[in-house]
């Protein structure tokens, strides 16, 4: 079955193609700076042809018929028609509680997902202009929704609640809702694989670090506990979101600084966390050079994102009364050694012990950094979110076929 993943951003599309069951990549790539000056298509085929194709990319629709065009093309395409893709698994960020797990989209599930617009007003909608471009240009092929909430959907209510007013959980399901949930999910179930644990009996500590970052607790393949919250500023400090704030503080910032609603939402997503701080970049390697440099700022930006990642390690490890495992995963966490030692170092007491020349210069590679004597398996895993979604899209057409 030939499956066709995207991923819709504001801006961009990221997609690949895959043969299923054989998990196959036969081609993947980027529409970037649609509705942009300089808007173009990254092509790469799995026999290492690639194409930078430059064009009017006006819109969404516009994108996906020109990565259709080019999957399809006699010189970088890898089908010769439209009519050999089966299906199209869509990454959704946002589902509210509608659902807890992958579907087959229809007109009901699409009025769903409008409805969750408020909850994820930067993404979802350009989540729905994938789906609505598929609908109007392959309109026979089914199609499926992966959502980034959905496995947090296990959160027990005493977990997901907030301390407000319960009335405006009800009128307004206020709460937290938790994201990169296909990358925790993907990696919690490699890691039992990897351990040879069964997932029912497994407690994992994922930690999915990149510019956006979050951690979750995953006890017995399910989610206990994850650090974003209602929205994805809430937890860790990120590249540009503050993570964490005291709402007293907020509240203090917006009187002092006289801003607005859409001015302060900018302030904590887009000018705070390590950019903020740092006042250099939202780049760990810039602020990393910067500190090494003898950048006070830096300095202190890192040890604020050390601290807290260890921090939520310590936690999620009390919340699941153990842990099995801590998986580094996303770009940073792939590749930055630096982080993994010092969110790891000192918690020996707790049985964590990382081995430094394992875990020195790893770098995207599936790897257990742990000393053999740790008690607790530090794991680096790459994470596959689009192999997640071609997967659940193939289990769930597949079943409508067989039905």
């Amino acid at each position: 079955m030939k499956i066709i993943v995207l991923n819709c951003g504001s801006s961009s599309i990221k997609y690949q193609l895959f043969d299923l069951p054989s998990q196959q990549v036969l081609a993947k790539g980027l529409v970037d700076k649609i509705g942009l000056k300089g808007s173009l298509i990254k092509h790469w085929r799995d026999d290492g042809t690639e194409a930078k194709l430059e064009g009017e990319i006006l819109d969404h629709q516009i994108g996906i018929e020109y990565l259709l065009g080019v999957l399809t093309s006699e010189k970088y395409g890898s089908i010769k028609k439209l009519e050999e893709i089966d299906a199209v698994g869509h990454r959704v960020v946002h589902a509210g509680e509608m659902f807890n797990g992958s579907v087959y989209i229809t007109n009901e599930v699409i009025a769903a997902l409008e409805k969750c617009i408020e909850l994820a007003p930067l993404h979802n909608p350009p989540n729905l202009k994938g789906i609505y471009s598929i609908t109007k240009l392959l309109p026979s092929v089914p199609q499926v929704g992966v959502f980034d909430t959905a496995f947090h959907q296990s959160m027990p209510d005493y977990v997901y609640l907030y301390g407000i007013p319960y009335s405006l959980y009800e009128k307004y399901k206020i709460r937290r809702y938790g994201f990169h949930g296909t990358s925790h999910r993907y990696v919690s179930q490699r890691a039992s694989q990897m351990l040879g644990i069964p997932l029912s009996d497994f407690k994992v500590i994922t930690c999915h670090l990149g510019n956006g970052a979050s951690i979750a607790a995953v006890k017995n393949g399910h989610s206990l506990d994850t650090s974003m919250g209602m929205t994805p500023i809430e937890g860790l400090m990120m590249g540009t979101r503050t993570g964490d704030l005291d709402i007293g503080a907020f509240l203090q910032i917006i009187n002092k600084e006289e801003l607005d609603i859409s001015v302060a939402n900018t302030l904590v997503n887009k000018h705070s966390g390590m950019l903020g701080v740092s006042g250099v970049s939202s780049d760990m390697r810039d602020v990393e050079h910067a500190a090494h440099a003898g950048n006070p700022r830096a300095r202190v930006t890192l040890e604020m994102y050390y601290y807290r990642i260890k921090k939520y390690i310590g936690a999620y490890a009390a919340a699941m009364e153990g842990v099995d495992a801590i998986v580094f995963t996303g770009g940073v966490g792939e590749n930055d050694a630096a982080t993994r030692q010092k969110s790891t170092e000192g918690m020996q007491f707790m049985g964590v012990e990382i081995d430094e020349e394992k875990n020195k210069g790893l770098r995207g590679k599936e790897a257990i950094i742990s000393k053999s004597s740790s008690r607790v398996s530090i794991m680096v895993i790459p994470t596959n979110e689009e192999l997640v979604i071609a997967q659940d899209t193939f289990e769930i057409v597949n079943q409508l076929q067989t039905t």
